[in-house]
């Protein structure tokens, strides 16, 4: 059994590493905080941090999920508001109210909108 690693320490170094007690780092400061709703049958809640970013003249929201996860969003400027970055999996895309409802997959987020000529709130809260 020389050089071997026991089945048991195997599985318990890797439950330690998914623990939830372990720190994951999350948004960068100045992240703001949305609502969203991860996996299926889940409510929404003021769980995810969203980071505002640019690369190649995209404008990018990245949304961090507590435990870790994220995805990467487009701000568009042809009518659809946002568009899915990575992944095979499309965005859906519904207005309620003053919030975007994005669904990619069973994951569902809500953003302040800004509708042209109507009053509405900024990701931070004020009118704009």
């Amino acid at each position: 059994m020389r050089g071997r690693i026991p089945a048991a320490a195997v599985l318990l170094s890797l439950a330690s590493a998914c623990s939830p007690a372990a720190e994951q780092p999350q948004a960068e400061d100045g992240a703001q905080m949305i609502e969203c709703a991860l996996g299926e049958g889940s409510n929404f809640g003021p769980d995810c941090l969203v980071e505002r970013a640019e690369t190649d003249g995209k404008r990018l929201l990245i949304v961090r999920h507590p435990a870790g996860g994220f995805r990467r969003f487009e701000q568009t400027d042809d009518g659809r508001g946002m568009a899915e970055v990575d992944g095979a999996d499309t965005s859906i895309r519904r207005i309620d109210g003053e919030m975007l409802e994005l669904t990619v997959a069973e994951d569902r987020y809500r953003f302040p909108v800004r509708l042209r000529g109507v009053q509405s709130r900024g990701m931070d809260g004020s009118a704009e």
